[in-house]
């Protein structure tokens, strides 16, 4: 849980200085690491990353951190063509 706590934090530190898509990917990276974690660890290891069963965590993680990431690699930049 702490890995992925450092990385929210570099996310978030990096969308403070106005780069917010590789905040954004940083985002998405956590909760891809979140749902590695979830999937490889035994449940008395991961901590508040446990939310409900494993197959729903895993899920959950992964799609949102895919999501995130796909997002941020679309979308085109604010001023540049």
């Amino acid at each position: 849980m702490v890995a992925v706590a450092l990385v929210i934090v570099l996310a978030v530190i990096f969308v403070a200085s106005d780069r917010w898509r590789r905040g954004a990917f940083f985002f998405g990276g956590a909760a891809l690491l979140a749902a590695a974690f979830r999937l490889c660890l035994p449940t008395e290891r991961v901590g508040l990353l446990a939310v409900r069963g494993k197959p729903y965590d895993v899920g959950v993680f992964g799609l949102l951190g895919t999501a995130i990431v796909v997002l941020a690699a679309t979308i085109n930049t604010l001023g540049i063509g």
